[in-house]
């Protein structure tokens, strides 16, 4: 008969509070700075997690000790696999509900340990941390305590527990450590009702590559044992370090490599100079999320820009009961700000974890896709980390064309790659690729292996103040429409839009998908589509030039003579059910049509997308969740 012991205590609610000395175990050693504490997180009702473990006397009968030579005590803990542990394109995620449930955490990172090459992390560093909701301080006493019992030297981890996506590749690239782990679910929800996620980042600050994600989960399918460190909880709330004899946990500040990194891409002093004047006004919503222990050290007390320009930067565990994902529909009182009367110049949004963004003009939006595309238009003559040169641009699949057009024109390699930022990666270690983006609000730079919402934010901020550097008060400044409509007048205008149905029956989503790639696998150049003709069709599959990898079923396209696309994803971001993506384009070189709305623009081929897919007869949805 299995024996389970419910414990409160391993992994207490106490990890962000200070420990009193008599707490600690006798062998640790805890050194902490007089810098006081971030105050960044709410405190909601904590969860009970139930974990088979040897942590205390009464119960170690039902373990077995591995290790104790000169070091800390190692556990052996017995378990067994647990069904559903396979990664999306970002990790692992699933409600909280799960992630409590007995030993699911801890199975998943001892699974990791046991798919990595030992010299990948015995008595190495790591770095460990997340975007501040719900669960993330439990999770992190379990990591760091199973991080010790699998021999790693030493865990590198944000006061809190806190570090935006970003900031952790660029600590893993600035510190040389061997990998991190990023505790997010990025954009969703947050709570005790929502999700929370983890995902593992690499040596060059990358996500882990499929061929290690596809080791972690035939490893959740075999497991019988996690190694657990005998180690009390980590004060995270105080800078500094605490050793263990052989292992270590250092609190380091979530801010400081991050903004020392900005600082050495941009201009601060330009865009400081944009920030400070009294006929521009700039306002950023964090949503509540990770970038609110952000924005006031970077645009506030770095650039200029007044305390009130930051809108819910307060973290918070449930991001305020909000949906901390940065469009149209979620940042509605950013929208509404930035569409209302007089209206601030500049506006813009970041997610839960700090890798996506969203930007805005004085009533008008700026898509992802040109958003990537200006800025590589853009960034030899604004930004000082590309004035060198520009190795190469590439762009998700479902993204836009606006990208692939600056590459022609200003003569760069380009790279159309799957879904997921670990495909960008792989061609930034190469040295093939400078600037890169999603039409999911992901854009970035190889200055770090992650996208980054503030490093967007910076850029286009970068873009307007270089435009306006010359202008005296009171002459009228170039604004962000001014900007977009220039790019158009240039390069012509992709009309993009995507439609999310989020959380359908998993069944009725696969289906459709079935069926369209059935439909593809038949498809011949030349049939009408209505008043479109077909060029190809066919589900993505990639070739990667550095490593020779090969994905497929990345997504189904419809790509028509005009160059108008639709294209039909299952996103693996979500934590629950299947959500269904719709992605429609098309190309307007008519100066004169640039101006038309994107809805008006695409109802043909909306509607088409709708009638071959049949949508709504297999998934029973009328209209989306989301329209971007």
């Amino acid at each position: 008969m299995a024996h389970s012991v419910r414990l409160n205590l391993l992994y207490s609610t106490t990890a962000s509070r200070p420990r009193s000395s008599s707490s600690l175990a006798s062998n640790a050693i805890t050194l902490f700075s007089p810098i006081p504490s971030l105050s960044l997180l709410s405190s909601l009702p904590s969860p009970k997690l139930t974990l088979r473990t040897s942590h205390f006397p009464s119960i170690k009968a039902f373990s077995t000790t591995i290790a104790e030579p000169e070091g800390i005590k190692i556990n052996s803990i017995a378990t067994k696999p647990i069904e559903g542990q396979k990664t999306g394109t970002s990790g692992l995620r699933k409600k909280v509900k799960v992630f409590t449930q007995e030993n699911y955490l801890a199975n998943w990172i001892q699974a990791l340990f046991n798919s990595l090459p030992a010299e990948d992390y015995k008595n190495g560093l790591l770095v460990l941390g997340g975007d501040g909701r719900y669960f993330n301080r439990e999770a992190a006493q379990i990591i760091i305590k199973i991080a010790a019992g699998n021999g790693v030297g030493k865990i590198l981890v944000g006061k809190e527990g806190v570090l935006s996506t970003p900031a952790v590749s660029a600590v893993i690239r600035k510190r040389k450590a061997n990998g991190g782990f990023i505790m997010s679910a990025s954009h969703n929800p947050g709570g005790p009702e929502y999700d929370w996620g983890i995902k593992f980042n690499y040596s060059s600050g990358q996500p882990a590559p499929e061929s290690i994600t596809d080791k972690i989960y035939g490893n959740t399918l075999s497991i019988s044992e996690i190694k657990v460190a005998d180690i009390p909880d980590v004060d995270l709330s105080r800078l500094g370090v605490t050793e263990f004899r052989n292992f270590s946990v250092e609190v380091v500040d979530p801010v400081s490599d991050y903004l020392e990194l900005l600082e050495s891409v941009f201009d601060f002093e330009l865009i400081k100079s944009l920030l400070s004047r009294s006929d521009f006004r700039f306002i950023f919503d964090a949503m509540h999320a990770v970038t609110g222990a952000y924005a006031k050290p970077i645009f506030v007390d770095k650039l200029g820009a007044s305390v009130d320009s930051i809108s819910n930067g307060v973290p918070l565990e449930d991001f305020g009961h909000g949906h901390p994902d940065p469009n149209l529909t979620y940042a509605k009182d950013l929208v509404n700000t930035m569409y209302g009367e007089n209206g601030p110049d500049f506006g813009a949004a970041s997610d839960g974890d700090g890798d996506r963004n969203m930007i805005l003009g004085r009533g008008f939006f700026v898509t992802p896709s040109d958003s990537v595309a200006i800025i590589a238009a853009n960034a030899q003559e604004a930004i000082p980390y590309f004035r060198s040169g520009i190795k190469g641009l590439a762009r998700s699949m479902p993204t836009s064309g606006a990208l692939d057009c600056v590459a022609e024109k200003l003569k760069l390699p380009f790279f159309e790659v799957p879904t997921g930022w670990k495909f960008f990666g792989n061609l930034m270690d190469a040295g093939k690729l400078s600037i890169c983006g999603e039409e999911s609000f992901g854009t970035g730079s190889d200055h770090i292996r992650e996208k980054d919402g503030i490093w967007a934010v910076l850029a286009w901020l970068s873009i307007i103040a270089y435009r306006n550097k010359d202008k005296k008060p009171g002459e009228k400044l170039v604004s962000v429409s001014d900007v977009v409509k220039g790019y158009w007048a240039t390069y012509g205008r992709n009309f993009f839009s995507r439609y999310d149905y989020e959380e359908c029956e998993s069944e009725g989503a696969n289906k459709m998908i079935g069926y369209l790639r059935d439909l593809v696998s038949k498809s011949k150049a030349g049939e009408k589509y209505g008043s479109y003709i077909l060029q190809f069709a066919d589900d993505f599959m990639y070739t990667d030039p550095v490593d020779g990898s090969v994905v497929s079923k990345q997504g189904v396209r419809f790509v028509f003579t005009d160059g108008s696309r639709i294209i039909f994803r299952l996103s693996g971001t979500g934590s629950a059910g299947a959500t269904v993506r719709v992605y429609i384009e098309q190309f307007e070189p008519d100066v004169s049509k640039h101006d038309e709305d994107a809805q008006t623009a695409l109802k043909p081929l909306i509607d088409l997308a709708l009638s071959v897919s049949k949508l709504k007869d297999f998934t029973g949805r009328e209209k989306p969740t989301v329209i971007t």
